[in-house]
């Protein structure tokens, strides 16, 4: 077993707990905090696969843009919750 399998096994079995503790999240905003760390994650094994323009492209749009959406969307909807 070379060093780049291991690696990947880590990933991958990192990737699957933490998709798992996303669906299970109480609160909604951890649940975000994991689906960007799934993310970040996702980038590590495009790379791993010798893909770094899909891991590029990953790391701005599903890391960045969608986790930044996703916050500011939770942080509109408690603000009109306490109005």
């Amino acid at each position: 077993m070379t060093f780049y399998d291991i690696i990947s096994i880590v990933v991958g079995v990192l990737l699957l707990g933490i998709a798992f503790m996303a669906i299970n999240a109480k609160r909604l905003i951890n649940s975000v905090l994991f689906l960007s760390a799934l993310s970040m994650l996702a980038v590590v094994s495009f790379v791993l696969l010798k893909a770094p323009d899909v891991a590029i492209t990953e790391a701005v749009i599903g890391s960045g843009l969608v986790t930044a959406l996703f916050v500011f969307t939770l942080l509109s909807v408690r603000g009109r919750e306490s109005q």
